[in-house]
């Protein structure tokens, strides 16, 4: 039997150093954290509608349109500040996501009032 107990750290064994091993927020230029945080709202918001894979077992149109929501905001109030060569395909990400909450839906929202379109607008096919 083997023993899986920990051995304390010594002095021959430094701490990691993570300041070096991580990135300081301070360096790190708006764009990258919009656009990483409108990505991971793509993400879920495709997940929840059931888009990661065909068939898929995982479908929740309420977190969804929070998650589309909250997206179609970011990327409204941040369009001007990173440039639409960052800002388009996130908004053709936006919309795909809009129309394919449209057609999960069994009650279809009415124009207008779906999942971001109070920031988008109407959103059709």
């Amino acid at each position: 039997m083997t023993d899986a107990t920990p051995t304390p750290a010594t002095e021959a064994d430094p701490a990691p150093d993570y300041d070096a091993m991580t990135r300081d927020i301070a360096d790190v230029p708006a764009v990258e954290v919009i656009t990483t945080v409108a990505v991971h709202l793509l993400s879920a918001a495709a997940v929840n509608l059931g888009l990661d894979k065909p068939d898929s077992e995982h479908k929740d149109l309420d977190e969804a349109r929070k998650l589309i929501t909250a997206l179609a905001g970011l990327v409204t109030a941040s369009a001007t500040e990173i440039s639409s060569f960052h800002a388009a395909p996130l908004r053709d990400g936006l919309k795909s996501l809009q129309l394919a909450f449209r057609e999960a839906s069994v009650v279809p929202d009415e124009p207008g009032q779906g999942p971001g379109e109070k920031f988008t607008g109407p959103v059709f096919g």
